[in-house]
């Protein structure tokens, strides 16, 4: 029996097959790799996963797929984790994860903020996005697409946009172009704030007013800032700043107490 797509779950199926086999071939895996998927779905790229790997965890919110999976496959090579991935604490898989998925595109940002707490214990990551927003993650200071998730997710991760996958190669197609991204943590001597909340604070505020200059956007917290000792010129807007500014920005502001 057919299995309906669910919106409220934001689902859109692979069904070609060319695409998950690449998302496989591009993680190089090997046998025993700690790898959790996001999202099995109808199993589109479950499969090729567990024909490279002794065991696979997945996790998946539709309780009718999370069935049909357990009688697919015995637990000793797959086992489920039924709940919504938005309250799954990654930190019960263990380290060096190696987390995939085809993501849903109507949680994608939230998701993408939620795993990062655990990036320490993560190897790498491999998720079919909607393009936009993977060009947004990657986009660099002084692009149109540059903004709160681009300076956040570059802060702890490495990016790399790896191909295009079109609407197509989904049933039901979604009305937008899709692509996949590898994301690697940067390692702990990386530049790191004071204070994760001060940084996300700052950002945020940041870009609420993107088209102000930044020491208008600010508006009180500008008087704080150094504006010279950090290289920011008068004129800078948000998108201008790069995110080892931004950092800086954080720290004096977290300093001064007001993020």
């Amino acid at each position: 029996m057919k299995h309906q797509a669910r919106k409220r779950f934001g689902q859109h199926f692979l069904i070609d097959d060319s695409i998950p086999d690449a998302i496989v071939r591009a993680a190089a895996l090997r046998r025993t790799d700690n790898v959790v998927e996001i999202g099995p779905g109808l199993s589109a790229l479950t499969r090729p996963l567990l024909e490279k790997l002794d065991r696979l965890q997945v996790i998946e919110i539709d309780r009718d797929l999370a069935a049909r999976l357990r009688k697919q496959h015995t637990e000793d090579r797959l086992q489920i984790t039924e709940a919504d991935v938005l309250t799954v604490d990654f930190a019960q898989f263990g380290d060096r994860l190696r987390i995939v998925g085809n993501l849903p595109y109507n949680i994608s940002s939230p998701l993408l903020f939620h795993l990062m707490p655990f990036a320490d214990q993560v190897f790498d990551q491999h998720f079919m996005l909607q393009r936009e927003v993977i060009d947004r993650m990657v986009a660099r200071p002084g692009d149109s697409d540059y903004g709160r998730l681009s300076v956040m997710l570059q802060s702890r991760y490495d990016m790399e946009k790896l191909f295009d996958v079109p609407p197509e190669a989904f049933d039901p197609p979604p009305r937008v172009v899709s692509a996949v991204v590898r994301m690697i943590p940067l390692p702990q001597d990386r530049p790191r704030p004071v204070s994760d909340e001060a940084l996300s604070l700052t950002v945020q505020k940041s870009f609420a007013q993107r088209r102000k200059m930044l020491r208008r956007g600010l508006g009180e917290w500008a008087a704080l800032v150094p504006w010279e000792e950090l290289g920011i010129a008068d004129s800078s807007r948000a998108e201008e700043l790069s995110v080892a500014q931004f950092i800086a920005l954080s720290d004096v502001l977290h300093k001064a107490g007001v993020v």
